[in-house]
């Protein structure tokens, strides 16, 4: 092809149909994947989005109870974050000859919500950057090398994240990882100290509540253990707040319940308001001068697109929100709403194991059919996703290290009605026991069929 051929236009890629666009996807980007979806019928073409609506190309309307895993607290397209991105867009965007307008400010916003004493903020792009910043500075920091992660945990998977990331699919293929990695059960306190007195660890590092894990909530008291064990050993404690922070789970951060007091806390996912992508580790002024402070050390961890105005504008603008429309104590009402319409479900149907998490963030574990013996682990709550969508036109999906497990985390401005009808359509999915089984079963000859070829 000619290096002056365009090979297709964004006006070209905005016409394209809902074949066309998995025929690119599969053939260009990632094929497994796009079978897979395309399977459980997440392969529609979407068109519009507003609020807690999505809308495909048929014009057939759909509610999203799955929030971008945690990053849409403010819902689709908030005209509000979308106007802040707007009033920037004259202001030079990515400019590394100057120390940012608008960087500062969002770094003094997130100190000023964040618990303890949290204070200076590294800027990257996304959750797993995030990480790998915060491990980067617990080593330099420290002078330490070792890690001390849970089990079931999810940090993302680049190298460093995925070394403290507890599930062995993701970590096998890419071993050897970082060593000096240790995991330990989540919410056993005695694992944690019995690590921290044998190794000399430079963190910590644990989600409030494990996402991927399956919506696991620890037992009450851990983590301000865990904060004391670290302070005793010499250990960071770093908290994943990824997926947690920003009023998802009824406060404005999940660790605020047991007012733990992190040394470094990672966020990312809703703090650019669902329009930027920015990833971002906050540190007490002490670790990070230990680290990075001074003229010699300054520049040791860097990124091109990390502070950039734009994604700035959309993190002053997000926490504005957030708190102007006070969306952490709305997690935590409408929250109650739906665990409690969840529980009395799940002690009616026979099929649900578990309903457990804390406000706006809560999973669905089921038992495992028979059938489930038929096909792989990893697709029995998305064949309950499925119907959802097929059925009810409610995005729904799984856990990532527990397929078994449905997550609910809509954006916080979901209304009583929304959630709702998510109960009866739950209810009704539940209800219907066989047709479910069945479906299971459908989905495994498939999946089996499929994976053969």
């Amino acid at each position: 092809m000619s290096s002056s051929t365009i090979p297709i236009t964004l006006e070209e890629a905005l016409e394209l149909d809902r074949a066309s666009m998995a025929s690119l996807y599969r053939h260009h980007v990632n094929p497994g994947l796009c079978s897979l979806l395309g399977i459980i019928g997440f392969d529609r073409r979407f068109v519009e989005a507003h609020g807690m609506t999505v809308v495909d190309d048929g014009g057939i309307e759909y509610l999203d109870f799955l929030g971008g895993y945690g990053a849409l607290n403010l819902g689709h397209n908030h005209p509000e974050v979308i106007e802040a991105v707007r009033r920037v867009e004259e202001m030079p965007n990515i400019l590394q000859a100057s120390i940012g307008c608008l960087t500062g400010a969002l770094a003094a916003a997130l100190a000023s919500v964040a618990p303890g004493q949290l204070e200076k903020t590294f800027f990257g792009n996304s959750g797993a950057e995030a990480v790998e910043g915060a491990l980067k500075l617990s080593r330099i920091s420290t002078g330490r090398t070792d890690f001390v992660y849970a089990e079931d945990s999810f940090h993302g998977k680049s190298m460093g994240a995925l070394s403290v990331t507890g599930r062995a699919k993701y970590q096998k293929p890419f071993q050897p990882l970082v060593p000096g990695c240790h995991e330990v059960p989540y919410g056993d306190i005695e694992a944690l100290g019995a690590v921290l007195s044998d190794h000399e660890c430079a963190a910590f590092i644990v989600e409030p509540i494990q996402g991927e894990g399956g919506i696991i909530v620890p037992p009450d008291g851990y983590l301000k253990a865990a904060e004391g064990l670290c302070r005793a050993h010499g250990a960071l404690l770093v908290v994943d707040e990824i997926q947690t922070g920003f009023g998802r789970t009824g406060t404005m951060f999940a660790s605020e319940r047991e007012d733990v007091e992190p040394d470094i806390m990672t966020t990312a996912k809703s703090l650019g308001g669902g329009i930027m992508p920015i990833g971002a580790y906050t540190a007490t002024d002490a670790v990070w001068t230990a680290g990075y402070g001074g003229v010699e050390k300054c520049v040791l961890h860097t990124s091109t697109f990390g502070g950039n105005t734009r994604a700035m504008a959309a993190g002053l603008k997000a926490i504005e929100v957030l708190l102007r429309d006070g969306l952490a104590d709305r997690a935590r009402t409408r929250g109650e709403r739906l665990k409690t319409g969840l529980d009395l479900i799940a002690t009616d149907s026979g099929l649900v194991r578990e309903v457990r998490g804390r406000g706006l963030m809560i999973g669905v574990e089921f038992y495992e059919p028979k059938v489930a013996k038929e096909l792989s682990h990893e697709y029995l709550a998305s064949s309950i996703a499925a119907l959802l969508l097929h059925d009810h036109h409610i995005i729904t999906a799984y856990t990532l290290n527990n397929p078994n497990v449905i997550r609910f985390e809509p954006p916080l401005i979901v209304t009583e009605e929304q959630i709702d009808r998510v109960l009866e359509a739950f209810e009704s999915v539940c209800k219907h026991h066989h047709g479910l089984v069945g479906a299971l079963a459908g989905l495994g000859r498939t999946v089996l069929t499929r994976g053969r070829k």
